[in-house]
């Protein structure tokens, strides 16, 4: 007597799942779907692996030149600028060498890159722009959802899945990539002292990303690690994928000034003490240690880059002079409509006052922005008028009507 199971798995029929019948075997739907899976993931890998070489990433662009393209796009941080023009200049002449080269004693070793600046300062802005001028893949990840493999959340190479979904799995291109991982302060060491439970998603997060950071191969599972279980990986190589962390690092200025022997307040003194106005010019891997990150991390991300508070000059910057100022989108915005944006010139000290009151950096501006001209993009698109004008006191009426109320 014929089986009426599943030849492959053995399941038996039931309401909700659909039997196909061949001439000697039977199938379940669930076969069907896991054999679908397994063939399309197999054809992703065979086509990127049999398809021509491309062309080696080729840098042609000189440190000050790398500069000037983000001194378009970002106001001030002078020093991180030039630090991480320098820093992005070597890291890809070392691929082109790496290519290139016939000289095998002389290895070059990759250097990550730590940022560390309160936020709205332009840490992911910068990163999003460098990926733009090089024109390379791209991703980012956030270092709060990651856990040791085996705990619920995000395993540390699902940063690598996304750069691999945003070349549309071109492995040898992710290899040239960038991937740019924030709140990294978030998993610092949570205490000195040893404890009965794992760290799961603090240092142990940081012993999982050592390899990740140094240039290894791991296996990629391209659909998820966990929901698709039976899928063949990808191997990807990182030594050559450039890893920018970044992290506010709140409370460090506390440890930085320690370190000097210095207090804002108080009434002892000494001689050797430094006029500390801003910390973070003085920031070190050892201030970053005692934060809580371990040292072997630490290691694997030599360049350290700090990027200042934003001050009221800066930010009226921001609002006006980038290729993609706040003020330049929402008057993009309005044209669009065919509607012509005038702003009274008091209303960008308005707006520059009162993202220093909130403390919100660059975002805040544009927070402001938005409860300031929400009504008139409501209203405009109705009316007949071609001009839209924002005066003083159109924008203190409806700042005060959103945020205070």
């Amino acid at each position: 007597m014929k089986s009426n199971k599943c030849s492959f798995c053995g399941s038996k029929p039931a309401p909700n799942l659909i039997m196909l019948q061949g001439q000697d075997a039977i199938i379940c739907q669930n076969c069907v779907q896991s054999s679908h899976d397994m063939l399309q993931t197999v054809a992703i890998g065979e086509s990127k692996s049999n398809s021509p070489k491309s062309q080696n990433f080729i840098l042609d662009k000189t440190p000050k030149q790398i500069h000037a393209y983000l001194d378009d796009y970002i106001i001030g941080q002078h020093q991180a600028k030039k630090t991480i023009s320098v820093a992005i200049y070597n890291h890809y002449k070392r691929i082109e060498s790496f290519h290139n080269s016939t000289n095998s004693e002389v290895i070059i070793e990759k250097s990550n890159i730590l940022f560390v600046g309160n936020t709205g300062t332009g840490k992911t802005l910068i990163a999003k722009t460098i990926a733009k001028m090089l024109d390379v893949p791209f991703a980012i990840a956030d270092a709060t959802t990651f856990t040791q493999s085996g705990y619920v959340g995000e395993d540390i190479e699902s940063c690598v899945t996304r750069l691999l979904l945003n070349c549309d799995y071109n492995i040898e291109k992710a290899e040239k990539g960038i991937i740019f991982i924030d709140e990294i302060d978030k998993i610092s060491r949570k205490s000195d002292n040893p404890s009965i439970t794992r760290d799961v998603s603090g240092e142990g997060v940081q012993q999982s990303l050592l390899k990740l950071l140094e240039g290894s191969d791991i296996f990629v599972p391209p659909q998820g690690g966990r929901k698709h279980p039976e899928q063949p990986f990808l191997k990807v190589n990182t030594a050559n994928i450039l890893f920018i962390c970044a992290g506010a690092f709140e409370g460090i200025e506390r440890i930085i000034l320690k370190r000097f022997n210095s207090s804002k307040v108080g009434f002892k003194h000494k001689s050797d003490q430094k006029n500390i106005t801003n910390p973070l010019n003085y920031v070190n891997a050892i201030d970053i240690k005692n934060f809580g990150l371990i040292p072997e991390l630490l290691g694997r991300l030599p360049v350290i880059v700090h990027l200042n508070p934003l001050t009221t000059e800066a930010l009226r910057s921001i609002l006006l002079e980038p290729k993609n100022a706040i003020i330049k989108q929402f008057r993009a915005l309005f044209d669009l409509d065919g509607k012509n944006l005038e702003i009274e010139e008091e209303v960008y000290d308005f707006i520059v006052e009162k993202a220093m009151i909130y403390q919100l950096g660059a975002r805040g501006l544009r927070t402001i922005c938005e409860s300031i001209f929400n009504e008139s993009m409501y209203e405009s698109p109705s009316q007949k008028t071609k001009t839209v004008k924002i005066t003083l006191d159109i924008a203190q009426k409806r700042f005060s009507e959103n945020f205070e109320a």
